[in-house]
């Protein structure tokens, strides 16, 4: 009874692995993942602040921008605590429910992500094809409706997903590639037939990110139709100019999701390195460029960021 008991302990731990081979050097390399993830939190929660208590940014733009915060949010916090438990030697050690719990957050807000670039995207579209119905189209009703919607389809799927990780034996290695849990980190662990579970997985990512993506795609024809048809040059940039920071949040959520996928299909046997700092480039970097493109390039968000500065300005100078 014992010698079972033990065994079942065992099975519901896991183990994180932080950056092989530089294990004396974790405490340092922990600077610079405080750093961005200290510019990413701010830079959202600035942008959050700003949204909510500028009452000429309450437009649908702008709440889809806040949007976008909370899932960059959703999609990096999760990872910070094991991250830094592992970088500052705590502990390496975490249980399976809280790494479910871990990756049902991640999968989930990954998803959601994309969900709201494509809303995004149809937010684009509507403003400059559809100019004068942009505020009877996107209401604030129907903008709350895209938001529940994008996060329960992006949540739902992932639940059978992970549900199924409970009844697998992991009688093998319980050592993590990564220092936080993913499901395809997982299953590489278990000894059991996960081909539900490798079939499920990449039906879901064709089917929520490629119709995301195609979204987005056929979003962005309709806008360059309507676009080339505006006879001044001068007012074909300053439609394209709108679509400048929306289009560089696509490219750095897609980019090194796709960079992550490729190596994690097609370079199984590659250094553990390159795995490690794909999947941190993929968490991390749009939490954290997202907030600096949209306050460089949407002159009210950058107005916005003006305005709350001044006061500490004014007050130092007092001071």
């Amino acid at each position: 009874m014992e010698t079972a008991n033990s065994s079942n302990i065992l099975s519901s731990t896991f183990y994180l692995t932080g950056i092989p081979g530089y294990e004396e050097f974790h405490h340092w390399i922990s600077i610079p993942f405080c750093l961005l993830y200290l510019v990413g939190i701010m830079g959202n929660c600035t942008i959050l602040h700003i949204v909510r208590t500028d009452p000429r940014l309450h437009e649908p733009m702008y709440y889809f921008l806040a949007m976008l915060s909370l899932t960059d949010m959703g999609m990096s916090l999760p990872t910070m605590i094991s991250l830094f438990r592992v970088l500052w030697s705590i502990s390496r050690e975490i249980q399976f429910n809280t790494c479910v719990v871990q990756m049902f957050f991640i999968h989930t807000f990954s998803f959601t992500e994309s969900s709201v670039l494509l809303a995004m995207a149809l937010d684009r579209y509507v403003a400059i094809c559809h100019p004068l119905r942009y505020a009877t189209i996107l209401t604030p009703t129907l903008i709350t409706k895209i938001g529940i919607a994008a996060l329960l389809r992006s949540a739902l799927p992932v639940i059978p997903l992970l549900a199924r990780l409970a009844f697998f034996p992991f009688c093998h290695s319980h050592t993590l590639s990564h220092s936080y849990c993913l499901h395809q980190d997982m299953i590489r662990l278990a000894c059991a037939d996960t081909k539900f579970n490798v079939i499920y997985g990449m039906v879901l990512i064709t089917l929520l990110w490629g119709m995301d993506s195609l979204g987005i795609f056929v979003s962005y024809v309709f806008i360059l139709h309507s676009v080339l048809k505006i006879s001044s040059q001068e007012g074909r940039f300053k439609a394209l100019n709108t679509c400048a920071s929306h289009i560089c949040a696509v490219l750095i959520l897609y980019v090194p999701m796709i960079g992550l996928s490729i190596v994690h299909r097609f370079a199984k046997h590659s250094s553990p390195l390159i795995h490690i700092f794909m999947a941190h480039i993929y968490l991390l970097v749009p939490p954290v460029l997202n907030p600096v493109i949209y306050s460089v390039k949407t002159k009210q968000i950058h107005q916005g960021i003006r305005n709350l500065l001044s006061p500490l300005k004014l007050s130092s100078s007092v001071m």
